[in-house]
């Protein structure tokens, strides 16, 4: 697992795409008492609605479409990956260079830069090496109001009280724009990543996610149910304001990045029995918990993140793995990969066994 002393905590959130029934939300956290220095590990289920993180690369399709409909790229546009090298910042790229490449590509290796070119054309700019970029600070909002279509930096809606909606960045320089096209900048919930790759898996439907299925009436006898008072039919809260062949392209770049050799995700899911849709993240990030080393300021740290869905066609689950604060350097980075790999296998195994029954699927809106 690599280095992994700042890791204290860990979520799962599986959801049916078309329904928003919440299969699975699970979250696991590290407290150590600081007067005894005695260590557990507690249950912290509600901390995939009350937390909020850094996601990287795993909101890429999010950042993809959101240039489609701007008109800041079109399914097929290329662009060069190399690094960009804008006067008075460090350089920004890739963990490496893939040169001429298009968004199913980019997608597919997760390329940085590609998700700049596309930033820096949504803000109307024009990059030209060593010198400044100058942009609309008025991107931001596209951007974000962009990613909500999808639950992302807003509440899913979830039948359960205290969710939090995440934080939003407060700078507007060039650089920090091209942090938000990748996921290091804005913080966004876990139940936000599952209730966004399920708008992509299900072709655009931003589903209301929910815990209750339905409400029945008491009765005296605790060896029986009562009669169902109440079923909790699935909402759309909103439809993506989105072409369905640039749904369709993204989906087809997700799918490249589990099932498809050389996908950040292949290794774990390309030769199962089963097919996924997928995209993995990392994020540049800061550790402030107990597990920290030196009291006197934040340990850098990654976090590591994986959504996805399966199966890649027709899918009926999408899921979202978190892990913040899980490494330092450069290894410890597939434990999220891991993890999906291990819920995705346990899903299918119940679903053989007759153990995963769904419900319908909602009308279109």
């Amino acid at each position: 697992m690599g280095n992994t002393k700042f890791l204290d905590r860990a979520f799962v959130v599986m959801m049916d795409p078309d329904t928003g029934e919440v299969l699975t939300m699970a979250g696991k956290k590290y407290e150590k008492d600081p007067k005894t220095g005695k260590s557990s590990i507690e249950d912290f289920a509600l901390g995939n609605i009350t937390t909020s993180y850094t996601m990287g690369s795993a909101v890429k399709g999010a950042t993809v479409l959101t240039g489609y409909q701007e008109g800041a790229i079109q399914p097929g546009t290329y662009f060069y990956d190399t690094k960009l090298r804008i006067k008075g910042t460090p350089a920004k790229g890739s963990y490496s260079d893939f040169g001429n490449i298009n968004d199913l590509t980019a997608l597919k290796v997760s390329s940085n830069v590609y998700m700049f070119r596309t930033a820096i054309n949504i803000a109307g700019a024009h990059y030209v090496p060593n010198e400044p970029l100058n942009i609309s600070s008025s991107a931001f909002s596209t951007m974000r109001n962009s990613f909500a279509q999808f639950g992302l930096g807003v509440r899913t809606g979830i039948d359960l009280p205290n969710e939090m909606s995440g934080f939003k960045g407060s700078e507007t320089s060039p650089g920090k724009l091209l942090d938000l096209a990748i996921g290091q900048y804005d913080t966004y919930t876990p139940m936000q990543l599952v209730q966004y790759v399920s708008a992509i898996a299900n072709g655009g439907n931003r589903m209301k996610p929910h815990m209750v299925k339905e409400i029945r009436d008491p009765v005296d006898n605790n060896e029986e149910l009562g009669p169902v008072a109440e079923d909790v039919s699935p909402t759309v809260l909103n439809r993506l304001d989105m072409k369905d062949e640039w749904i369709e392209r993204v989906q087809s770049g997700f799918e490249k990045v589990a099932m498809e050799q050389g996908g950040t995700a292949y290794t774990y899911f390309g030769k199962k029995s089963y097919t996924v849709a997928a995209k993995t993240g990392t994020a540049e990030a800061f550790y402030d918990g107990p597990n920290r080393m030196d009291y006197s300021e934040p340990q850098e740290t990654m976090n590591i993140t994986l959504v996805g869905y399966a199966p890649a066609k027709n899918p009926e689950v999408a899921f979202a793995v978190v892990v913040p604060w899980a490494y330092q350097g450069h290894t410890g980075h597939s434990m999220s990969k891991e993890i999906g790999e291990e819920i995705m296998d346990t899903y299918f195994e119940l679903k053989k066994n007759g153990l995963r029954r769904r419900i319908p699927k909602p009308r279109q809106i």
